[in-house]
């Protein structure tokens, strides 16, 4: 067996004995999952999960209530799997109500009201409904995490919140290593006034604080999804790029890349083919870092109100809107998207840990 694959099956069974790596992979997986197929598993499966009950604003977990969905005649044109990734259209409305009762060929229903008190009374035609059969279309609905202050399914927006949390770690790591992998390469590997431009234009990068660079980058490129993504990920190559710069810088003299260059290979293959393979752990590392970093920035951009904007879920958002909530008897609803993101941060940090410990050819 190589001696390459023996080193990599060794790290694998270090890494298999760290419980809390382990552990924490299997969080990540799972968030994973959930993030991907975020609207199967919403209870709200409608695009954003913005399905507003204003009457039923603010309910606290386990809520329940009977919902009147009136079907509308507008039909939709939607495949299964763009609903599954991306929400359903939903075109009928529902309707929280406290009872009902029918009255000749009407539906006569009393609207939920808040408080304890009475709601307004209305009426509809049964023929509103298919073949009469109203009862299809009234449910009782359990909201499991509650309401937000708009009365939306709170458990279906965090599901759907996690898909910037955790995606943007992705894209944010992989802009990272793109650019801080070139930088760092052509500055250790050439060094002279190469690497001394480089590392003044590291220096300058450094020295700007990263969340003011990152709501630079974001109000030059404007407020939305993909610009947030862009952003954080054009702050955080230069960690990568000092790394990688020190990496080659310590290995370029060794004789395997004395060796390739006397071969005549180019320096584009020797700094791919045989330095970088080299230098992957603390890369490894420092990308895992990098994942609980971008999170946290993420969160920080939507709880000021640049990042991902409404009606997007985002955890920093649904903090921003409910954080006045802790002083008035619902702290839940701040806390809950707290804990999911000090959940997926921590278990990023966890798995560095792990793979730094795994990594280590000294222990």
């Amino acid at each position: 067996m190589p001696n390459n694959n023996s080193l990599t099956q060794l790290a694998l069974q270090k890494f298999k004995k760290n419980f809390w790596g382990v552990f924490s992979l299997g969080v990540i997986v799972c968030i994973g999952l959930m993030s991907v197929f975020a609207y199967f598993f919403a209870p709200d499966a409608s695009k954003n999960a913005n399905q507003m009950h204003l009457s039923i604003h603010s309910k606290k977990p386990g809520f329940d209530v009977k919902m009147l969905v009136l079907p509308s005649s507008i039909e939709e044109d939607q495949s299964v799997l763009n609903k599954i990734f991306f929400g359903s259209v939903n075109t009928s409305t529902e309707i929280p109500v406290q009872s009902y009762k029918i009255e000749d060929e009407f539906l006569v229903y009393t609207e939920y009201a808040l408080d304890g008190l009475i709601g307004q009374e209305k009426k509809i035609a049964l023929d509103r409904f298919p073949n009469k059969d109203y009862k299809s279309f009234i449910e009782n609905r359990n909201f499991v995490f509650g309401t937000d202050k708009y009365g939306r399914d709170y458990l279906s927006r965090i599901l759907i919140g996690s898909r910037i949390s955790f995606f943007i770690g992705f894209i944010a790591v992989f802009i990272s290593l793109v650019i801080g992998i070139f930088m760092g390469s052509i500055a250790g590997y050439y060094g002279g006034k190469i690497d001394a431009f480089i590392m003044w234009i590291i220096n300058i990068t450094w020295s700007i604080p990263t969340l003011l660079l990152v709501i630079a980058i974001t109000l030059a490129l404007g407020k939305g999804f993909w610009q947030v993504f862009i952003a954080v990920g054009l702050t955080m190559w230069v960690e990568v790029a000092r790394v990688v710069r020190g990496q080659i810088i310590s290995v370029k003299e060794m004789q395997y890349v004395t060796a390739a260059r006397a071969l005549g290979f180019t320096d584009f293959r020797i700094i791919t083919k045989h330095i970088l393979p080299n230098i992957l752990a603390p890369l490894i590392v420092i990308s895992a870092a990098n994942f609980a970093a971008a999170i946290l920035i993420e969160s920080g951009l939507s709880f000021l109100g640049i990042g991902a904007q409404p009606p997007m879920a985002s955890w920093g958002a649904m903090i921003k809107d409910h954080y006045n909530y802790i002083i008035l008897g619902k702290p839940y609803l701040a806390l809950i998207p707290g804990f999911c993101i000090m959940l997926l941060v921590m278990a990023f940090m966890l798995i560095g840990n792990a793979l730094r410990d795994a990594l280590d050819v000294k222990s």
